[in-house]
């Protein structure tokens, strides 16, 4: 009996030397990451890809032990796809929620408000879908739009490098565009980038971010007979175009979008052969990478149970994965959720990320070019270039 007393005695002692160690740990406070997102206006159709994005990744990088051994909360609010309300509910995350670490919002515009927000409070802003990499001057803002740091002559020259490769290469195009800002910066790249390339500018047209009324310019793009029409578009706007084509029975040979809406471009069958840029596609070899694959798995069954338009991962919800391993890169190589030394850990550093390597000891942060050429297949996006990427057995397909 005195054998067994003393072996209790030593476990009662043992564990009530482990009860504080672990109350203490439990009561570490959570790692607080603030962002907003336009969940209402007309970048909601998008911006809902990321939001369920980055529930998926907090919940895995809490399953994983979160970060420096502490649980991780992250906040989003609805920016409703203005800029200017971005800009305010950034400062209350900062300010008023005291958030430890931002994330950046969807859309140029929103990102360049959450910017300057982040550069007066000196916090690192990581974001997913800046396309205008010349304007982002805060030397704390990491992106994971892999656009290279001049992506007004780099995709295009991307997109025509494809062309080339093509059947029937294109000698005519129209480019008609939003004013929407990454998207008007991009297309006028384009169009600087058809010329140098020999391209016959048939015709070139402009509309207001926001509108709806496309017959006009469809119209216009049916009389100028273009071999391939650039469409600077974003979200819905490419599928109204098209719609207002086929009213008027006009297919475009071949038709470039910016920046469409993914899933109701494939499931449209005007959206047929549509070609787009991207990162990241759901087939080999991207999802060779076992992180990749386990995400798109979690990703469709999840998106489908939410009924979004569209349950695969592609170049949007590539991007904004990227961006939480950014940061999770930045805050566990730096050891601390210090902004600076997360910055300076970034810079000094490349990311594994299921796009591939990035860094940021390019111009304004920016690394390489990595982005792809992808068609509308068979209701899927597929990448058809460069080769070495495309899905097996695509090639590039002309109407």
């Amino acid at each position: 009996m005195k054998h067994w007393s003393r072996i209790l005695a030593v476990a009662a002692l043992a564990a009530s030397a482990i009860i504080p160690l672990t109350a203490s740990a439990q009561a570490q406070p959570p790692v607080r990451i603030g962002s907003t997102l336009a969940l209402t206006g007309p970048l909601a159709q998008t911006a809902l890809t990321h939001k369920l994005v980055g529930e998926i990744y907090v919940e895995q990088l809490n399953a994983r032990g979160g970060l420096l051994g502490r649980k991780v909360e992250w906040t989003v609010k609805d920016d409703q796809s203005k800029p200017e309300l971005a800009r305010t509910l950034y400062e209350q995350l900062i300010t008023s929620d005291k958030v430890d670490l931002l994330m950046g919002p969807y859309a140029t515009g929103a990102i360049l408000s959450a910017m300057g927000v982040a550069q007066r409070y000196n916090k690192v802003l990581v974001h997913h879908t800046f396309g205008i990499p010349s304007l982002a001057k805060y030397d704390m803002q990491f992106p994971a739009w892999s656009l290279g740091p001049v992506p007004q002559e780099t995709v295009p020259n991307t997109l025509f490098d494809a062309l080339a490769a093509s059947s029937k290469p294109p000698k005519t195009i129209a480019i008609v565009t939003s004013k929407f800002p990454s998207v008007h910066f991009m297309s006028l790249g384009g169009r600087e980038v058809a010329k140098k390339r020999g391209l016959q500018e048939v015709l070139f047209l402009e509309w207001e971010f926001g509108n709806r009324d496309f017959g006009p310019i469809a119209a216009r793009v049916k009389d100028a007979k273009p071999d391939l029409v650039w469409i600077g578009d974003i979200g819905l706007e490419g599928n109204m175009l098209l719609d207002a084509m086929k009213k008027i029975d006009y297919t475009p040979p071949l038709h470039f979008h910016l920046y469409p809406a993914p899933g109701p471009m494939t499931k449209s069958a005007d959206g047929n052969h549509a070609l787009s840029v991207t990162l990241f596609e759901e087939h080999p070899p991207f999802t060779n990478n076992p992180t990749a694959a386990a995400f798109v798995k979690t990703f469709n069954e999840r998106a489908a149970k939410l009924g979004l338009p569209d349950t695969s991962v592609e170049v949007q919800a590539a991007a904004s994965y990227t961006a939480w391993q950014i940061l999770e890169a930045g805050v566990k190589g730096a050891n601390s959720l210090d902004d600076r030394k997360i910055a300076e850990w970034l810079k000094a550093n490349q990311v594994d990320t299921i796009q591939g390597k990035v860094r940021f000891n390019g111009p304004n942060n920016y690394g390489d070019d990595l982005m792809k050429i992808k068609q509308v297949q068979n209701g899927k996006w597929v990448v058809v270039w460069p080769k070495a990427w495309a899905a097996p057995g695509a090639s590039l397909q002309v109407n």
